[in-house]
């Protein structure tokens, strides 16, 4: 999950490459508010389908969706389109952020998982404040599109790796 988060720099690339395709501030902040909003209205739904169906296809298909939104994004300047990757953004969020922690949840030990998940919080940080410095300096030399483009690769290559790699677990049942 954390290298994951090495590609998932922040947010403000994705309300830049909005800004970048011809969309007013006030666009940009509407949009934002938008995906947080799908993001808050989806998460629950996205927590219950996880308890059904598993955590790692709900995270996986979350993965899935950040991947086409980045290259979305990296590909188009319709603010039509735009409008819709932030939707699915929204979508993505609510499928990783809860899940992630309850997939920390089973597979650290009961009484470490405090540990475990604020550990995981930490490094998250980093690694994102990481991500954001690199994906700067994609997009200040080779663009915009490249930059984004590298990240939903990546996500893909997590994806992969999800898929195939089995996690240790302690409750894998419910993974």
């Amino acid at each position: 999950m954390l290298f994951f988060t090495l590609f998932n720099s922040s947010d403000v690339f994705l309300l830049m490459r909005a800004k970048e395709s011809g969309l007013s501030d006030e666009m940009v902040i509407g949009i934002y508010i938008f995906y947080n909003l799908v993001y808050a209205i989806l998460s629950y739904p996205a927590g219950m389908l996880a308890d059904m169906i598993g955590l790692k296809r709900v995270y996986i298909t979350g993965l899935i969706v950040f991947s086409m939104v980045y290259a979305g994004l990296a590909a188009t300047t319709n603010v039509y389109i735009i409008m819709a990757m932030f939707f699915l953004y929204g979508m993505y969020a609510a499928a990783t952020e809860g899940v992630s922690k309850a997939w920390i949840s089973l597979i650290s030990h009961p009484k470490d998982t405090a540990t475990a998940i604020g550990t995981y919080a930490g490094f998250q940080s980093i690694c994102t404040m990481m991500a954001s410095a690199l994906t700067g300096l994609v997009w200040q030399f080779w663009g915009a599109g490249v930059a984004l483009f590298i990240t939903s690769a990546a996500t893909v290559m997590i994806c992969i790796y999800f898929l195939f790699v089995r996690p240790p677990s302690i409750a894998e049942s419910k993974i």
